[in-house]
């Protein structure tokens, strides 16, 4: 199975990145199922129908989220009437939908999704991702042995640790939230495909595909910071792409993928 997944994606310039740039990554690379992390597709907090069908229309399969999982009121629609969404499964807060699915992918095959939350430099209140992941892992593979991971923290400490405490356990764990994508893509001993950070999908030219102008003003001036707004201009998508064996769910494989347009 060849799964391709997309680094969160950054309002309506990662939308366009989306549209242009993913039809012609499914001709080249031929994936099973498009995975994104959606948590900052709708104006780069959240997620509404609008950019979810949109982005579903541009080729992407099922979303992970992350800790903006709920900055839009039409994700509540989204999880009551079951689409192909998933949030952090070890979040504190009593939330509707699920952390994790098992769905078929193109070819026929069974694969679950899981999201996962860090805690280091984030919400110390929530559940324990490790707890959570292994429990949730050992889950789905009584049903499939392909099981993909997408851990949103900050901590690369805290997404390498995780990577090593689930190796044999889940087929990819990838990492998402810092939006700058890492060049440590590998398959640990046990099977399992790593990468602390799959990157964003959005502005090239920006702090983390926000506006460069904002955000260095909430560092030069606290007290006079510009409201935070979504970069234009250029776009990447950036993300990896894992080929994993069906019959055992260890992963053969992963590359590292960015792409440039606009």
């Amino acid at each position: 199975m060849r799964i391709l997944f997309i680094g969160d994606i950054m309002g309506r310039t990662g939308r366009n990145a989306v549209f242009d740039l993913l039809p012609g990554l499914r001709d080249e690379l031929e994936p099973d199922i498009v995975i994104a992390n959606g948590e900052n597709a709708s104006g780069g907090l959240g997620m509404n129908r609008s950019g979810y069908e949109e982005l579903r229309r541009g080729g992407v399969d099922y979303f992970t989220m992350g800790n903006h999982t709920f900055s839009k009121k039409d994700v509540f629609e989204l999880f009551r009437q079951g689409e192909n969404i998933v949030r952090p499964a070890n979040s504190a807060a009593d939330q509707p939908g699920e952390g994790f699915a098992v769905i078929r992918a193109k070819n026929g095959c069974k694969i679950g999704i899981i999201n996962l939350i860090g805690r280091v430099f984030m919400n110390e209140k929530d559940l324990c991702p490790f707890k959570a992941g292994r429990e949730l892992a050992e889950r789905v593979r009584e049903i499939t042995p392909v099981v993909f991971v997408d851990f949103h923290a900050e901590a690369t400490s805290e997404k390498e640790a995780l990577g090593c405490y689930l190796d044999g356990l889940a087929s990819a764990v990838i990492g998402t939230h810092t939006h700058v994508q890492t060049a440590d893509e590998r398959v640990l001993p046990g099977g399992t495909a790593y990468m602390t950070d799959a990157g964003r999908t959005g502005a090239v030219n920006s702090v983390l595909g926000m506006d460069a102008k904002a955000s260095v003003s909430r560092f030069l001036d606290a007290e006079k910071k510009l409201p935070f707004r979504v970069a234009g201009g250029r776009y990447m998508l950036c993300g990896a792409l894992i080929d994993v064996d069906e019959e055992t769910g260890k992963a053969r494989g992963i590359e590292r993928i960015c792409r440039y347009g606009g």
